[in-house]
C-alpha cells in the first residue's frame, strides 16, 4: 500500500467528487420518477382521449400527480365535488370534456344573476322585492346521530366552499362516531384542507365526511354502525382540536343542522 499525505485542499476535492457522484447515482436510480413542489403556478397537460381507473388506496392527489395534472383540474373535467371522494373501480377521464387543448375552465369570477321567481299576484306590494324561496331539505332515511360531542364553532353555508359542514370542537382524542351506519369509502390524508379524513358512504345517495382527526380507527371497506367509534378528535390540518362534519346528497353538501337532532 503507498501511503500519501493528503492536504487540506485534495481531502475538499475528494468529498466534493464523492457527493457529485453519490447524486448521479441517486438520479440514476430515480429517473423515472418527479418532484411534485407545493406552490406556485402548475399547469396541468391534459392525455386526450386517455382515462385510468381508479384501484383500492387511492386518491385523487396521487392519481393527478402521477399524471401531471392538478388535483383541482381532475376534479373539474370529472365533475368530482369536496371532498372529492373516488372509488376503486372509477374510471376518472384524463382530460378536460370539451377535448380543447390547454387546461380546464376554471368558474367564472363574475357574479351571476339568478332570476327571481314571479311575485303573486296581490301578496307583493308593487316595487318590493321578491323573495328567493329556500331550497327544500332531502329527504334521508337515516336517524343520523352527532358524531361528537363539543361545542358548535362553525356552520353550514351554501356556495361557500370554506363551510360545507359544521365544526365541532372538543378536546384531542375524544372519540368521533358514525353518525349513522354504512361502510368506510375512504380512510386518509390526500385531501388538502381536510387533515386525517374519514368518508362513510350510507347508500348510493348519501355519505359523511369527519375531517381534522388524530387517528383514524377504520379502514376502507370496513362496515359501521351508527354511533361505532371511526377516529379520534384532532387538529390535523386545523388551528384548533375539533371535527369538521359533513353530510352529502348525490355528492352536493347539505346543512348537517337540517338532519342531526337537536341539542
Amino acid at each position: 500500500m503507498i501511503k500519501t499525505k493528503r492536504t487540506g485542499t485534495s481531502s475538499s476535492r475528494i468529498v466534493a467528487a464523492a457527493v457529485a457522484s453519490l447524486a448521479l447515482l441517486v438520479l440514476a436510480a430515480c429517473g423515472s420518477s418527479h418532484v411534485v413542489r407545493e406552490g406556485g403556478t402548475r399547469v396541468s397537460t391534459p392525455k386526450y382521449g386517455a382515462t385510468t381507473t381508479v384501484r383500492r388506496g387511492d386518491t385523487l392527489y396521487r392519481i393527478a400527480t402521477n399524471n401531471g395534472i392538478t388535483t383541482l383540474d381532475l376534479a373539474t373535467w370529472n365533475n368530482i365535488a369536496p371532498p372529492y371522494t373516488i372509488y376503486p373501480g372509477q374510471q376518472l377521464k384524463l382530460y378536460p370534456r370539451s377535448g380543447r387543448a390547454g387546461v380546464a375552465a376554471r368558474p367564472s369570477s363574475r357574479p351571476t344573476t339568478t332570476p327571481r321567481p314571479a311575485p303573486s299576484a296581490g301578496k307583493t306590494p308593487a316595487g318590493a322585492p321578491a323573495s328567493t324561496p329556500r331550497p327544500v331539505a332531502a329527504s334521508s332515511p337515516f336517524s343520523w346521530r352527532w358524531p361528537t360531542e363539543g361545542q358548535l364553532v362553525g356552520t353550514y353555508r351554501a356556495g361557500d366552499p370554506t363551510k360545507q359542514g359544521v365544526d365541532i370542537a372538543g378536546t384531542g382524542g375524544q372519540p368521533v362516531r358514525a353518525a349513522a351506519d354504512g361502510v368506510v369509502v375512504y380512510s386518509g390524508s390526500g385531501l388538502v384542507g381536510y387533515g386525517e379524513l374519514v368518508i362513510v358512504k350510507h347508500n348510493d345517495e348519501w355519505l359523511s365526511a369527519y375531517g381534522h382527526n388524530r387517528a383514524r380507527l377504520v379502514n376502507e371497506g370496513q362496515v359501521v354502525k351508527a354511533g361505532q367509534q371511526i377516529a379520534e378528535m384532532g387538529r390535523s390540518g386545523a388551528a384548533r382540536d375539533m371535527l369538521h362534519f359533513e353530510i352529502r346528497h348525490d355528492g352536493k353538501p347539505v346543512d348537517p343542522l337540517g338532519y342531526l337532532p337537536r341539542r
